[in-house]
């Protein structure tokens, strides 16, 4: 299905909500919140699902009647229309992907960061014999990424190559990018029959890639960035949040507790991760080891997030530049060290 065309059905369908879900004032009853991606970087929101922690902090705030719909897509274009078009109301994506939603809305939606998620790393995975490096990559090379441009990869090789190449060659590796989800880029890569001889991609695919003798990581993201980087995140409009106070606060509550959750149980947790989608072909024992990387960090406090807003912002990727990471997002979530 083309963007177009989802963008068409995703309208039909919050125009359907609207009429039959809201009642005609007050806060919704009804939330709708895609899934997102897959793995480790989105186990929050299944473990919310999972145990019903939105509902729950709502009931306890007097809203007991509020229902959550998850919704079945990912990839950062897809959510940011789908938030636009008021056929859900919040996603989870990665910084770039948030960061150009943010700039474009400022004069309309504008769209602000909820919390963090998670920290962790990605991964350029490779079984090319030649790729020692990004340098090395050819026109014969194609590298599979969630998202052209936008996501966390391309973002990633960009600066990388404005601080090799000059900002003039920002762009220098986009046109070996594929867009793929993260299942698809590991089959892809794991069969080695496809034209798809690399994979930028996140826990526990990178985990699962890793298993075969043959494939080695060339970079990492936290080598570019210098350090934990902030993975995932969640978002709203501030409309939302301006009108429904109380069923954001439950939001934010329950991606907290979900974090605590995932901390004190990595076990339950690796449950609900292989329930949902299989847990990228780990078993449970495997799966609680990739979930105990010490790299791999579920927490809501942003982490360098700055740092991607800076370098967007000069290479023009968004016109507008935060005084400060408060300034992305929402005052709820101030007082944490962010960056």
């Amino acid at each position: 299905m083309s963007r177009c065309a989802l963008r068409t059905l995703l309208v039909a369908a919050a125009a359907a909500t609207v009429v039959a879900g809201c009642g005609g004032g007050g806060a919704p009853n009804e939330l709708r919140i895609p899934t997102g991606a897959g793995g480790v970087g989105f186990l929050p929101l299944l473990m919310m699902r999972e145990h019903g922690l939105i509902e729950k902090h709502a009931s306890a705030a007097g809203l007991p009647d509020v229902t959550v719909r998850w919704i079945d897509i990912g990839g950062p274009a897809v959510m940011n229309d789908a938030l636009l078009s008021g056929s859900v109301d919040f996603i989870a994506a990665g910084p770039p992907g948030f960061l150009t939603l943010w700039d474009r809305t400022r004069d309309s939606a504008a769209v602000k960061g909820v919390a963090a998620m998670t920290s962790l790393p990605m991964y350029l995975n490779t079984h090319a014999e030649h790729l020692r490096s990004l340098d090395d990559v050819t026109d014969s090379d194609k590298i599979a990424v969630t998202a052209i441009k936008v996501s966390i990869p391309a973002i990633i090789m960009q600066m990388y190559a404005t601080e090799h190449y000059g900002a003039e060659e920002a762009y220098r590796f986009d046109r070996y990018t594929v867009t793929m989800t993260h299942p698809d880029g590991v089959v892809a890569l794991l069969s080695g029959t496809s034209e798809i001889n690399a994979h930028y991609t996140s826990p526990p695919f990178h985990h699962r890639e890793r298993e075969d003798p043959s494939i080695r990581t060339i970079m990492t993201t936290d080598d570019v960035m210098g350090g934990a980087t902030t993975f995932t995140m969640m978002s709203t409009t501030t409309r939302f949040h301006d009108e429904n106070p109380t069923l954001y606060a439950a939001v934010l509550a329950a991606l907290t507790e979900a974090n605590e959750m995932i901390r004190a149980d990595l076990g339950a947790a690796a449950d609900v991760l292989i329930a949902a989608d299989g847990g990228g072909g780990f078993d449970r024992a495997g799966l609680v080891e990739v979930l105990g990387d010490p790299d791999i960090r579920f927490t809501t406090t942003p982490e360098n997030v700055m740092r991607y807003a800076e370098f967007m912002h000069e290479i023009g990727s968004i016109a507008n530049l935060p005084d400060s990471w408060r300034d992305l997002f929402f005052p709820e979530i101030h007082d944490v060290p962010g960056g």
